[in-house]
């Protein structure tokens, strides 16, 4: 009877500790950028037009990073329960051809390529109670040869609702509706220019 008692004591303790190092975690969130849009094209466009974005590797993990610019604005960090559904570079990538109607390069003919080159995407944080959604980087766009035909300074800024990941989220979120918008009226001002090399004739 002793030794069941004993038994069962530990069998408790050991329970309560599994359930507390378990349960005492919050689950982790994992996020995109929400359901998409409807397409920004009024029309087809007569050439295919592919898209490339890249980043760097600390910028294309799946972790939701930040920077707090009141302490050491050159350090990076990442939220520890939460994350994105997939690289951020994927992510851009899939929204904007939803949006703009981009083929994937490499799969097709076209005769242009559209790349996004991306130096930063995260939460920066002025202060404890004020932080916003970045997005900086550049847009190429190259010929068949891929050779560089124009380019356009990106740098996009939104404020977060709320001083977390969900906040941080909906603010890059947010940056990269601009960047379609912000993309799409660049095409339309080099091909209106005669500007564009022939990419959209």
């Amino acid at each position: 009877m002793r030794w069941t008692a004993i038994i069962l004591s530990c069998l408790l303790v050991s329970a309560c500790y599994s359930a507390g190092k378990r349960g005492g975690d919050s689950a982790l969130a994992v996020y995109d950028f929400g359901s998409a849009p409807g397409s920004k094209l009024v029309a087809t466009r007569k050439q295919a037009l592919a898209l490339e974005v890249r980043a760097p590797l600390w910028f294309d993990s799946m972790g939701i990073d930040y920077r707090l610019a009141y302490v050491d604005a050159s350090r990076l960090r990442e939220y520890a329960r939460a994350r994105w559904a997939g690289p951020p570079a994927q992510l851009i990538q899939q929204r904007l051809m939803q949006q703009l109607g981009y083929s994937l390069s490499g799969q097709g003919q076209t005769r242009c390529i559209l790349r996004i080159d991306i130096t930063e995407f995260s939460q920066v944080f002025a202060s404890q109670e004020s932080s916003r959604g970045v997005f900086q980087g550049r847009a190429l766009l190259l010929d068949r040869s891929r050779r560089q035909v124009a380019e356009l300074a990106l740098n996009i800024e939104k404020a977060a609702e709320s001083q977390d990941a969900r906040g941080g989220v909906g603010a890059m979120s947010a940056t990269v509706v601009q960047l379609a918008d912000d993309l799409l009226a660049w095409e339309r001002s080099l091909s209106a220019a005669g500007n564009a090399g022939g990419c959209f004739d």
